[in-house]
């Protein structure tokens, strides 16, 4: 399994490229573990990785994001220590460190010497990270679904419909207290896409409830106001510095400026 990561890694060029290959074939390979472990069975695949896994987002995500949605929750710990056990068998060097108590459970995945042996850094002991996040108190309205993907393992998920995808993404616009360049791209790559997309109103209401939110609630005919707000206000510099290195194309930022994604949003205003 090293062995071909590295092959696949050293066929790429670029340094950010090859980081963010080797990345996400690790991701893979966690998916697949957490696929045998049976996680789907309870748990839903959902966030940045699995919008690129299953709707071929084209940008790379750094994190793993599960919500448990249905059933016993599972044994966090348990988890991953089957997670660890199998990289070890597979030729890893790994650690693991994580928090089970939190009502977001999260663990750090950490391969020791990967980057070193892909030339990536000069620094053997240097470690490449894998995040892990389970949300065992979600939002409750989301709509479920199962997808099946070939993306250098077969896997099947089970994950939320688009229009629950696009809510999470749209109650993380709108709530987040920092400027993070990926929900902007994301934003543009959605109405780009899917030009008549609307977020799951239930579960986008009960997402900002959880976050704190006091002001008026999005409705089903208000909510691209909402959002035009949020992106007229914004600093495309560091929209653009914080999206640009996880880009298959970097170029696809001179697509979503700032005044295209208020043109897909409100087309009128704009």
């Amino acid at each position: 399994m090293k062995d071909y990561l590295l092959e696949l890694t050293g066929a790429k060029e670029g340094s950010q490229v090859r980081l963010n290959t080797m990345r996400e074939y690790l991701q893979a390979y966690v998916l697949r573990i957490l696929h045998d472990d049976g996680i789907f069975q309870t748990t839903a695949f959902w966030g940045g990785t699995a919008l690129r896994f299953l709707h071929n987002l084209p940008r790379f995500s750094e994190d793993l994001d599960f919500s448990h949605v249905q059933g016993r929750t599972l044994s966090f710990v348990k988890l991953i220590k089957k997670l660890k056990q199998e990289l070890d068998l597979a030729g890893y060097n790994v650690s693991v460190t994580y928090n089970e108590v939190k009502t977001v459970q999260s663990a750090f995945v950490k391969f020791e010497g990967l980057l070193y042996e892909a030339g990536l850094s000069p620094l053997k002991k240097q470690k490449l990270s894998v995040k892990i996040e389970i949300d065992t108190n979600p939002p409750e309205g989301s709509r479920l679904e199962i997808q099946i993907i070939n993306k250098y393992f077969p896997l099947a998920f089970l994950t939320f419909d688009l229009p629950s995808f696009f809510a999470g993404k749209v109650s993380a616009l709108l709530s987040r207290k920092y400027t993070k360049g990926r929900d902007f791209f994301d934003l543009g790559w959605y109405l780009s896409r899917w030009r008549d997309i609307k977020p799951n109103i239930r579960l986008l209401h009960n997402a900002l409830t959880q976050t704190g939110w006091t002001k008026e609630i999005p409705r089903e005919d208000n909510w691209r106001d909402f959002l035009y707000q949020v992106v007229d206000k914004a600093d495309w510099r560091k929209v653009h510095r914080d999206v640009v290195n996880f880009l298959e194309n970097p170029l696809d930022m001179k697509v979503f400026t700032k005044e295209n994604v208020l043109r897909l949003l409100c087309p009128n205003k704009a």
